[in-house]
């Protein structure tokens, strides 16, 4: 058994322990309010977006963009959204396991991986894969650079016929105890046609100059929605890490705590014997 010094010590550090997940845990929360905000912001913008692309699309059946092409999938641009950082539970182990499911379901020599995030970024070079294109910091907050340049490179990537699809992998926030990891097709666009809103719009100059604005600006906005969720899934997923460490912190500290009082009650008690046994000896 321990000592009791060697007890001692441990508690100390288990508390300095404590200490730092504690405040991990507090910094944390502080991001996820403004992450979640933003992500609960994105969402609106992006579905009135959609619906709009919607009524356009049913208002111009001759045009067809080339980014509504749906053509026959031979490669597909896989987006990874993971974090810079650890000590976020399973957050990054649940994303890249469904990553790795998805290449081998659409088969590795048809995918273009495009890590998003350190830690997708570290894993697919551990195990191999070359990546012309890779983000490996994502930051704390959403980048609108980043966000273009993303949507940027899925269309001209797309538009290249380089890949015949582009899709996102990445961990939606759903409340602060709950995420879930998903698959999001960005690109072509499938948005349906309304064909009740067929007659209410008046295309000026044309339906290509308006659609040729507006595609690019969606395809953006659904990014900017991806790359918010993603944020506000870490900060959720490390604050309830963090939490979880400072209670098993404090666990610890109370048995250590409990087995300090046996080692030190046990030690009183043999020195009670001894000066009682000499004694008798003395007698």
């Amino acid at each position: 058994m321990a000592t009791l010094k060697q007890i001692r010590r441990r508690i100390r550090s288990v508390q300095s322990t404590k200490q730092i997940t504690k405040a991990m845990e507090m910094v944390a929360a502080a991001k996820l309010r403004k992450a979640q905000a933003q992500a609960e912001a994105a969402r609106p913008y992006a579905q009135m977006m959609e619906q709009v692309l919607k009524n356009l699309s049913g208002a111009a059946r001759s045009f067809a963009h080339p980014l509504f092409e749906e053509r026959e999938v031979e490669r597909v641009l896989l987006a990874v959204v993971a974090s810079d950082k650890g000590l976020c539970g399973s957050f990054n182990a649940n994303l890249l396991r469904r990553a790795e499911e998805e290449i081998e379901r659409i088969g590795r020599e048809r995918v273009e991986l495009v890590p998003i995030g350190m830690r997708a970024w570290t894993h697919f070079r551990r195990t191999g894969w070359k990546t012309d294109h890779a983000i490996q910091h994502l930051g704390d907050k959403v980048d609108l650079c980043l966000v273009r340049e993303l949507g940027r490179h899925a269309i001209d990537r797309f538009l290249a016929r380089d890949v015949d699809r582009v899709e996102f992998i990445y961990t939606r926030f759903i409340s602060t105890t709950r995420r879930e990891v998903e698959r999001v097709p960005l690109v072509p666009v499938t948005a349906q046609a309304d064909e009740e809103a067929a007659s209410d719009y008046i295309f000026e100059p044309d339906a290509e100059a308006i659609f040729g604005a507006l595609l690019p600006r969606y395809v953006t906005t659904r990014v900017l929605s991806v790359l918010a969720d993603s944020l506000a899934a870490e900060f959720s997923a490390r604050r309830v890490a963090m939490s979880n460490a400072t209670q098993n912190a404090e666990d610890m500290i109370s048995s250590l705590a409990l087995t300090a009082n046996k080692v030190r009650q046990a030690a009183i008690t043999k020195e009670l014997l001894e000066i009682v046994g000499g004694a008798a000896v003395v007698v």
